[in-house]
């Protein structure tokens, strides 16, 4: 299931290790983001961005996209 996504979706790339993606190394990082340590469990990890490039929060797999822990810091 896509939720009804019709943007492009990103290629494949590490989110943790070594060779971890820029991106991911700043999600996962309180020292690079200011705000939270996450870790990356399995698929499917939420990372909520503000309209100014802040991090909000981070949701693993577990929690769905239209949960109202998500939905409810929009």
């Amino acid at each position: 299931k896509n939720y009804g996504v019709s943007f492009p979706m990103a290629a494949k790339v590490s989110v943790k290790g070594e060779d971890i993606a820029p991106i991911y190394k700043w999600l996962t990082s309180k020292s690079a983001n200011g705000v939270l340590d996450a870790e990356i469990g399995w698929n499917f990890n939420k990372f909520l961005v503000d309209e100014k490039g802040n991090l909000v929060a981070h949701f693993p797999s577990k929690v769905t996209p239209m949960s109202e822990e998500i939905t409810g810091k929009l």
